[in-house]
């Protein structure tokens, strides 16, 4: 199985682009790197005297911070590593679990899955052991032989989660890009017997969430063009619930976090552009871009999005998205200027809709961090 890039990878290459900067961007590049240093100043100030932040009891939210300042532009802080970021890292380090996963009250794979990607980012070799503990531990989250066969390949939130025996296409895409970044030449030497995933099941699982007739045989699967090539959350299940056509059949509407998570998780197993599958989920995007409401969902999960967003756009290819009309959207600039409209005075982001935890400031302002930290490296 072919590994495109980790997130590490994907920093380093958008480094590299730094050396041809365009001129026409020092204006925007200034303004993208004042709102991550102010971002980053805030979640300093807002990390818990245990060197965790948010909830000490979930370690996804101290794995985040550490994420957003070891992929800052400059990599002054993943150099650095001052007394509060390696105090954050132990705090993380404390819920490791001799199963190799990192987590403490449940949400096993969420927690390690975005632990991993901090660790990755690190950048020390000294915690090449707790990853390779993590990345078997998530590796051994698959779902197969389950008795609603439309889960097989898919990964859950994982022991005492919500809906645990239930995968899901946010906690799958979350797991393999840990993976990937679990990965990296920096981090470790992975054995050639190394865990892995079974990247044709995973493949498979993601199909199953998308809204594409002929791809998908489910019955809740959808012809109509506002639904039809994204995706669902999960198999039979749909966050932005579902439609009922005039002659009775009920679908399952698709929404635009899931649908980039879709794209994204496409990438990561190596799934081709030409693929029909990626030029549907593709379409999807194109005839819903805004970056005034989470498609289909409103103001629910819209950090979660914008982040989703940045990942996979720039995963998927040119700084430019093309509307179905032939117009092109640089999204990259259109993106920065809205997270830094949306900045609190203090720094930090929030989101009016409380959903999936979107009123924490702590995980808004990671995801917003973290997005702006990606587009920086490219402009």
């Amino acid at each position: 199985m072919k590994l495109l890039f980790s997130i590490l990878a994907l920093s380093q290459t958008l480094l590299a682009a730094d050396l041809s900067v365009k001129t026409d961007n020092a204006s925007l590049r200034n303004e993208v790197q004042i709102a991550i240093d102010k971002g980053l100043a805030w979640l300093q100030k807002s990390q818990n005297a245990d060197g965790s932040w948010s909830l000490p009891d979930y370690p996804a939210l101290t794995a985040l911070p550490l994420t957003a300042f070891m992929l800052e532009p400059s990599g002054k802080w993943r150099k650095e590593k001052p007394p509060f970021i390696q105090n954050g890292y132990a705090s993380l380090m404390k819920a490791a679990q001799p199963d190799g996963g990192i987590y403490l009250k449940g949400l096993a794979n969420y927690n390690t899955s975005l632990s991993l990607v901090a660790l990755a980012a690190a950048d020390d070799p000294k915690l090449g052991p707790a990853v390779r503990a993590a990345r078997n531990f998530i590796v051994g989250q698959q779902a197969k032989n389950m008795p609603d066969e439309s889960l097989d390949g898919g990964i859950g939130y994982g022991p005492a989660g919500t809906d645990s025996g239930k995968p899901d296409l946010s906690n799958t895409v979350m797991a393999i890009e840990a993976l990937h970044a679990g990965k990296s030449d920096a981090v470790q030497d992975l054995p050639a017997a190394a865990k892995d995933l079974n990247w044709q099941a995973v493949v498979e699982f993601v199909q199953r969430c998308q809204n594409l007739p002929g791809a998908n045989k489910a019955s809740w699967v959808t012809a109509d063009p506002n639904d039809q090539g994204g995706f669902v959350y999960a198999p039979g299940v749909s966050k932005a619930g579902e439609s009922v056509s005039a002659d009775g059949k009920k679908s399952l509407r698709s929404y635009g976090s899931m649908s980039y998570a879709g794209l994204l998780s496409y990438i990561y197993a190596d799934v081709k552009k030409d693929d029909p599958r990626v030029s549907a989920v593709v379409g999807w995007l194109r005839n819903h871009y805004t970056l005034e409401e989470n498609p289909g969902m409103g103001a629910d999960g819209l950090y979660y999005y914008y982040y989703m967003m940045v990942k996979a756009l720039f995963a998927y290819g040119p700084p430019e998205l093309e509307m179905a009309d032939g117009r092109k959207v640089d999204w990259r600039k259109e993106m920065a200027l809205k997270l830094i409209n949306l900045q609190k005075p203090d720094g930090s982001w929030s989101n009016e809709s409380g959903r999936w935890m979107e009123k924490d400031p702590t995980l808004v302002t990671c995801y917003a961090v973290l997005a702006l930290e990606f587009i920086r490296h490219s402009l």
